[in-house]
């Protein structure tokens, strides 16, 4: 099984500067698949979660279109090619 997690810019420093990254082994949930992420990528981790192992607040992901935080959250599972994308909230006026 592999997904594909696209990675905002504020981010791409922990990824090489890459925008999509593919894990090949990201387990079943998508708590798994950022662990798996952070062997990739290390440290982009503790943007993604607090220090509780929690999404941040200010952080939205999406699977398959979909926000976590009205599905499963992190215990979210996940279909061979399924599409993760991690976005930073933006606050203005």
């Amino acid at each position: 099984m592999a997904v594909t997690i696209r990675i905002p810019t504020i981010l791409r420093t922990y990824t090489g500067d890459t925008a999509e990254v593919s894990i090949s082994d990201p387990g079943e949930t998508l708590g798994s698949a950022l662990e798996a992420l952070e062997v990739t990528a290390p440290c982009i981790r503790a943007r993604i979660l607090d220090d509780d192992g929690s999404l941040r607040r200010f952080v939205n992901v999406y699977v398959d279109d979909e926000d976590v935080r009205f599905l499963d959250g992190l215990a979210t599972p996940l279909k061979d090619g399924s599409s993760i994308a991690v976005i930073p909230a933006v606050a203005g006026g």
